[in-house]
């Protein structure tokens, strides 16, 4: 009995320290687990304080940026801030000074009646400019449409400008290559032009280069623009390639007349009425603004600014008075007539249709009307092309 009591004693308290150590050892993985959690922990809350720490120092070095410039801001506003408090001193110092110096009532009535005078006149000399082209020339001729297009030849660089002498009982035909040149090739008539195998009857060496491609011939004169100068206009005599006269356009040169031909800064042309000069004005929003010379002293006649723009434009000329602007895109299309301005004030752009060029793929660098056989004769990409179009007089219409 005795030894089974001792050896159940012995099997109990074996059993009791066998759990003791599984417990123990439970317990010590618990508390590994939760001190590695711990330490993760706190170094998450390092690397967040890092973060804090930097984002705290760029603030700083921010706010110390903005102050800096807000210290540059507060010196440039005490300084304006004088400069307009002397401008004040000043303005108040004028103001006295005026006010000292205002004249009386009675100058103030005779100044105004003398200005209004000045405008009566300056109006009656506009209105006698005017009727004195109506009576001069009585032309009533308006285009209708473009109907046709020939081409007649292809020859010299891809800009130039071609043309007949528009004067009475003259056939020849001259040809201008290029932008930039002192050659002129001049044609006894067009058929003489288009045969392949012709020279040209003359070659004129003109006395100074031009520039761009808005020259014209007249009665056996070139009238063209000459280059290195913004606004001077010559008149050469191609029986000997002399200078015969020479003019200055006030307000022209500075900007290009038609946007997609930027080298050509005076666009001269003819029609029934006589000699013009169409440039862009860039105090006008660059619209294009028309001049009439008189062509043997080229004097100015008159001017008129027009709505017409100059932004797409590559072209324009006048028949009877009226221009009419050639427009098309920097990449070559359908030209298209859109704008027209009459000095008589007879035809009007928003209620004339917009009239299309023939289907064809053009870009124009110079656009000339002859008023003979009015017809155009135009520069396109190194074609020399005609083309035939249909005018209208009053309610009447005349296919050309």
């Amino acid at each position: 009995m005795i030894l089974l009591f001792v050896l159940s004693l012995y099997l109990t308290f074996g059993s009791v320290q066998n759990q003791g150590s599984s417990q123990d050892a439970f317990i010590i993985q618990y508390l590994e687990r939760r001190l590695v959690q711990m330490e993760e922990r706190l170094n998450q809350c390092e690397q967040n304080s890092l973060s804090i720490t930097q984002k705290t120092y760029d603030l700083s070095s921010e706010i110390r940026s903005y102050q800096s410039t807000l210290g540059i801001l507060r010196s440039e506003m005490e300084s304006q801030m004088d400069s307009m408090s002397a401008r004040v001193d000043r303005v108040e110092g004028e103001l006295e000074y005026l006010e000292n110096k205002i004249p009386t009532q009675s100058d103030i009535e005779m100044e105004e009646a003398l200005l209004e005078q000045q405008i009566k006149a300056a109006e009656l000399e506009q209105i006698k400019t005017k009727a004195k082209l109506n009576v001069d020339n009585d032309c009533s001729t308006a285009l209708r449409q473009i109907k046709s297009l020939k081409i007649v030849k292809k020859s010299g660089d891809p800009n130039g400008s071609w043309f007949k002498d528009p004067s009475e009982g003259s056939a020849k035909v001259y040809l201008l290559s290029g932008m930039r040149n002192d050659t002129v090739l001049e044609f006894s008539s067009l058929e003489n032009f288009t045969k392949t195998s012709s020279s040209p009857a003359k070659v004129v060496r003109l006395p100074f280069f031009w520039s761009g491609t808005g020259h014209v011939v007249y009665n056996g004169f070139l009238y063209y623009h000459k280059a290195d100068t913004p606004n001077q206009i010559l008149k050469v005599d191609l029986l000997n390639g002399t200078v015969v006269d020479s003019t200055l356009l006030p307000g022209a040169g500075r900007l290009p007349v038609y946007s997609l031909n930027p080298n050509t800064f005076l666009d001269m042309a003819v029609d029934e009425l006589g000699l013009w000069v169409i440039h862009a004005d860039p105090e006008y929003g660059g619209n294009l603004v028309i001049t009439k010379l008189e062509i043997g002293t080229l004097s100015v006649e008159y001017t008129w600014d027009t709505q017409c723009r100059s932004r797409d434009a590559e072209g324009a000329f006048l028949m009877c008075g009226t221009l009419y602007v050639v427009y098309n895109t920097h990449f070559g299309g359908r030209s298209t007539i859109q704008c027209l301005y009459d000095i008589h004030d007879t035809i009007h752009s928003n209620e004339s249709p917009v009239m299309f060029f023939p289907k064809r793929y053009t870009s124009h660098s110079s656009i000339h009307y002859h008023p003979g056989d009015k017809q155009l004769y135009a520069w396109d990409d190194g074609y020399q092309t005609v083309y035939k179009v249909e005018t209208r007089s009053s309610d009447k219409t005349v296919a050309e």
